[in-house]
């Protein structure tokens, strides 16, 4: 099967997260991806963490050609794979890819088509363009970390890196813009994005708050900032989320839990008047659903057409029965750790069905293969090998 993407080349500078994101969106559709790594130590990936699980999740389906940018034949090798390359992407600091001379303008030089991306930590250039990016950081500065929490708690992280896998997420986005702008302008573009950017984009309504209406969205812990009630409620066994907004739900979740009063309550009648007692309504609903399981209590708003769920840890995620479905644990060999099985696309295409081709690649374990493929002898192979070019 010929994936969508098999006729593009991406040659990937990239390293920690938000970079690898990018790349692995154009990997896992087919795209012919050659990973340069820094020879001797795989970008400080070496060992463990090579193996970890998140190496592993973010690198699978490309090739390991190990490359020393600082030499002038490392530099000359990389020029070599521009000529037909596609797409290149790159995270480093702003300034070290012109430290290294494989900036934009010299890449475009060496060949016009070429879609170069770059992520950074707060843009390529401005008060902060130089400084260094980190997820956390941009979560802080992007806004998302005074919203997250209970109320009064304080700042609180995200679970997850939101920054960086926004921001990579929004680059292969670019990307795949910029291809597609291609075909009519015959020339590739300069993509940038960063950690800082996505994160605001990320904030989305609770941005557009401020934005239009002058309004700074506060924590509200588990509550929905503006739809009520939804929320997380205890359970006779455990926890769940309902989400009970919009009229027509809203009657449905009332005669679910046998209180059409809540129609009628001044307290609660409107969405405005919600608002201002959610805290009462919330311990009203509370003490109902408290005296009953959390299956029983989600069979029943499922079958009434109201929006309700499990509150899963990261086990029981993978063990639904839906999430089986769906096939979110894809399976892939790996000839040192065996049959294992990494986080799949979450898009699925109707010609060409999701599946991890292959397992992370060791370092430079296809740097023959590479440099052979662009005219280089075994010979030429071998003494960059000792000269530390590969």
């Amino acid at each position: 099967m010929t994936l969508p993407l098999a006729h593009i080349k991406v040659l990937d500078l990239t390293r920690v997260r938000a970079g690898p994101t990018a790349v692995r969106q154009l990997a896992d559709w087919g795209a012919d991806v050659i990973k340069i790594e820094q020879p001797g130590d795989g970008g400080g990936t070496l060992g463990g963490a090579r193996h970890g699980p998140d190496f592993q999740n973010l690198h699978r389906n490309k090739r390991s050609l190990s490359l020393n940018l600082k030499s002038d034949q490392g530099r000359e090798i990389f020029f070599k794979l521009v000529n037909d390359a596609d797409v290149v992407v790159e995270n480093y600091r702003p300034d070290v890819k012109f430290r290294l001379g494989i900036d934009y303008e010299k890449v475009k030089a060496a060949n016009p088509r070429v879609v170069y991306a770059s992520i950074s930590g707060f843009g390529q250039d401005g008060p902060y363009g130089h400084l260094p990016g980190f997820d956390q950081v941009a979560q802080g500065m992007g806004g998302l970390m005074s919203i997250t929490g209970l109320p009064g708690q304080g700042p609180v992280r995200a679970g997850i890196p939101v920054a960086d896998l926004s921001a990579g997420l929004y680059t292969a986005l670019g990307i795949l813009t910029a291809l597609i702008g291609r075909q009519h302008t015959g020339t590739g573009q300069w993509v940038q994005a960063s950690l800082l950017e996505a994160q605001i984009a990320m904030l989305d309504f609770q941005a557009e708050r401020w934005l239009l209406d002058g309004e700074v969205a506060p924590q509200a812990g588990n509550n929905h900032p503006t739809g009520i009630p939804t929320g997380v409620f205890a359970t006779a066994d455990g926890h769940i989320n309902i989400a009970a907004t919009g009229a027509a739900i809203y009657e449905r979740f009332c005669e679910v839990m046998q209180r059409p009063d809540w129609l009628t309550d001044e307290r609660f009648r409107s969405p405005g008047v919600r608002s201002k007692n959610r805290d009462a309504m919330n311990a009203e609903i509370e003490a109902i659903t408290v005296g009953r399981s959390s299956e029983a209590w989600i069979k029943a708003f499922n079958d009434a057409g109201v929006p309700a769920g499990y509150i899963y840890s990261i086990d029981e995620v993978f063990n639904d029965p839906q999430v089986k479905h769906l096939q979110m644990a894809s399976p892939v060999h790996h000839p040192e750790l065996g049959d294992i099985s990494l986080v799949a696309q979450p898009v699925t295409l109707s010609d060409a069905p999701f599946r991890i081709r292959s397992a992370t690649p060791k370092l430079g374990e296809h740097t023959d293969e590479v440099l052979s493929s662009i005219g280089y002898s075994d010979g030429e192979i071998e003494q960059f090998r000792l000269d530390e070019v590969v």
